[in-house]
């Protein structure tokens, strides 16, 4: 080192000056070889040992450091004073720091967690899936297609759907999609649920329901109604069944018979008195039905008051009008409607009875044995309409249900009738055809 005013550009420290023989990086300002420190001139200087306390200062200084940048490569300085070259990638996972505090035991644990609750999602998806009334729910479910909606089958449920799908509508704000929406009126029709048991299930309110309910029936009386129809005698006739055949040829042209709905009492009391049934001792909605010997319902009234008698039903209705000369027509004993069929030029079947006569005669014991053993799938396709759509048989139908709107023809029960009854239709006759 030059001694002198003026110091050189060049001037340099020699490594006499350090205690390690080479001074520490600049930023390590804890280093004893920060700035020379030994034969600097003035006195001789011995060398001293760090003392504990700096050490210990000196390593919570690095700690600090690997605590900010725990993963950077950490390039070794040479003796000489120059950086080396850096080390190879996997010295630095070498460190403590980077390097996780989980054993392996611990990791098996989590990833035998991590399954369990895989398994438990899937199984819950699984369940939520199956709650869910969407087309998969259904298909290839027969029986559960027949418990929610009456329908023999998933092919038959989706091609109904498909019919009334263009005219169900749906928007940004629906809560229920197309397919819901059928389906809930079908639960409806075919369990007699409450509406607020159908609120519950698809999750809205009350009030949805039965905007839906409405809005749903309109459109399945609309485009069902085609399904109940008066067959052509030729159809009739080709396809009579064999008990028919045998008991009055081929010329059975229908099987009428009246069932009667529940209803809540009403307020006004004419409709309370005309809607009183003597028979039920209750107030009640009448139905005329007429049934196909085949064993289909082809005719479908609208409903009248329990208490008007089946004969001003069936003069009034108009089914009368459908009657070919040579039809015969039958009924049970209360149709006392022989004048009003005879007028068509048909007859009239019903069973004899012995007031005013001691006993029948062999030709009226015959004739009546005939109609039973006809009569009763008459008995069980109304039967089978009324337990397959529970709603004809409540207890206490809404009064609500019978009044009739400006902007309509038909209340509302007359057309849950016509869609039962078309819905009835499409499964497979209980009549035998042979």
């Amino acid at each position: 080192m030059k001694s002198g005013g003026a110091e050189s550009v060049n001037a340099r420290v020699c490594s006499d000056h350090f205690l390690t023989g080479c001074p520490s990086t600049p930023s390590d300002v804890t280093s004893p070889d920060w700035a020379p420190c030994v034969n600097l001139g003035y006195q001789k200087i011995t060398f001293r040992p760090p003392t504990e306390a700096s050490v210990q200062r000196e390593e919570r200084a690095l700690a600090r450091e690997r605590h900010h940048q725990p993963c950077s490569v950490i390039e070794p300085v040479s003796d000489d004073g120059y950086e080396g070259s850096p080390l190879p990638e996997e010295e630095p996972f070498k460190d403590a720091e980077c390097q996780t505090d989980l054993s392996m035991l611990d990791l098996t644990r989590l990833e035998e967690t991590l399954n369990d609750n895989t398994s438990e999602m899937y199984n819950l998806r699984k369940k939520v899936s199956d709650i869910e009334l969407t087309p998969e729910t259904f298909n290839g479910n027969d029986e559960k297609t027949k418990f929610y909606t009456g329908l023999p089958s998933f092919f038959v449920l989706m091609h109904i759907f498909q019919l009334c799908e263009p005219y169900i509508t749906v928007s940004t704000l629906s809560a229920l999609s197309k397919f819901e929406q059928f389906i809930m009126v079908l639960m409806r029709l075919r369990l007699n649920l409450q509406i607020q048991d159908l609120a519950y299930r698809f999750m809205v309110s009350s009030a949805t329901v039965s905007r839906i309910c409405l809005k749903i029936i309109n459109v399945l009386h609309e485009r069902l109604e085609f399904l109940i129809d008066w067959p052509e005698r030729e159809v009739i006739q080709s396809t009579m069944p064999m008990s028919f055949r045998k008991a009055f040829g081929l010329k059975v042209a229908v099987i009428l018979d009246c069932f009667e709905v529940f209803i809540e009492k009403p307020t006004n009391l004419l409709a309370r008195a005309q809607t009183w049934s003597n028979y039920k001792h209750h107030n009640t909605i009448k139905f005329l039905i007429g049934i196909a010997p085949q064993g289909y319902v082809t005719y479908i009234s609208k409903a009248w008051g329990g208490r008007t008698s089946d004969k001003q039903i069936t003069e009034e209705s108009g089914i009368l009008n459908k009657l070919l000369p040579g039809d015969i027509v039958l009924a049970d004993r209360g149709f006392t409607i022989e004048d009003s069929v005879g007028f068509y030029c048909a007859s009239l079947k019903t069973p004899s009875f012995t007031k005013g006569k001691k006993q029948l005669s062999a030709y009226e014991v015959e004739q009546t044995r005939k109609l039973a053993s006809v009569r009763i799938h008459v008995e069980r396709v109304i039967g089978l309409v009324r337990r397959k759509y529970q709603i004809l048989q409540s207890r206490a139908m809404p009064i609500e249900h019978m009044a009739v709107k400006s902007t309509d023809s038909l209340a509302l029960v007359d057309k849950i009738a016509v869609i039962c009854c078309a819905l009835s239709n499409l499964s497979e006759s209980i009549v035998p055809l042979e």
